[in-house]
């Protein structure tokens, strides 16, 4: 799709491919370090939390990660949940071939530009070319500068387990130490027989490894979603 004039904007398959280029760059800056996360469930009130859990994840490249839970506290479905996804982060990473924003596994279709968080973006409509519950049908808002990724949000291609169903899922992205990660997210679900679930995520501080230049620690403030988008 190609807009005409002074708000003429790239196609969709141009989009795509500088997309990859900008995410192939952001590999070549990755490098060991260790998040400590912070994990808090809702339930359908939304109010207080029914459960809090931290956890460390450390990611050394191209393609290692491990996690601990540090902390859990409330209803041990809290902890449950948070173990399942950091399992499946783990296991991403280890093939992130499978699930990339490419050609290979989505469709992309454009719908528009949103300013978001004060940059200008371009939106594409994510189509899974698999039923896949690591793949998303949604939306993603991709930073016309620099083709970063800013925002995904969506379904599982396909449920993740028997338990949970009506996910949606919103993921967000900024610039950490020069890498470019994501950095808090939202899912909620109907988990069944318990009804509505949101589980909020956000990363509360990274240490760089000794093996880089200088090990420092960055501490990124919490954000809320409402104001996000």
């Amino acid at each position: 799709m190609q807009a005409q004039g002074s708000d003429a904007v790239p196609t969709v398959e141009t989009i795509v491919a500088r997309m990859a280029q900008a995410r192939a760059e952001n590999r070549t800056h990755l490098r060991p370090y260790r998040v400590t996360r912070a994990y808090s469930l809702f339930g359908r009130e939304k109010q207080t939390a029914k459960a809090e859990v931290i956890a460390d994840v450390t990611f050394v490249p191209p393609n290692l990660k491990q996690y601990q839970i540090q902390q859990s506290n409330g209803t041990g479905l809290g902890e449950k949940i948070v173990r399942q996804m950091l399992d499946r982060e783990t296991d991403i990473v280890k093939d992130h071939g499978s699930t990339d924003l490419s050609p290979a596994n989505y469709e992309f279709r454009f719908r528009g530009q949103e300013d978001l968080g004060g940059h200008r973006c371009y939106v594409l409509e994510l189509i899974p070319r698999r039923k896949e519950r690591n793949l998303l049908k949604g939306r993603i808002w991709v930073d016309s500068a620099t083709y970063r990724l800013r925002r995904t949000e969506g379904e599982p291609g396909k449920p993740p387990s028997w338990w949970i169903r009506d996910a949606h899922i919103v993921l967000v992205y900024e610039e950490v130490g020069g890498m470019w990660l994501q950095t808090s997210s939202e899912s909620t679900a109907n988990v069944r027989f318990l009804g509505e679930h949101t589980m909020v995520t956000h990363d509360v501080d990274y240490k760089f490894s000794e093996l880089t230049t200088a090990a420092k620690t960055l501490s990124i403030p919490v954000r809320r979603f409402a104001g996000e988008r």
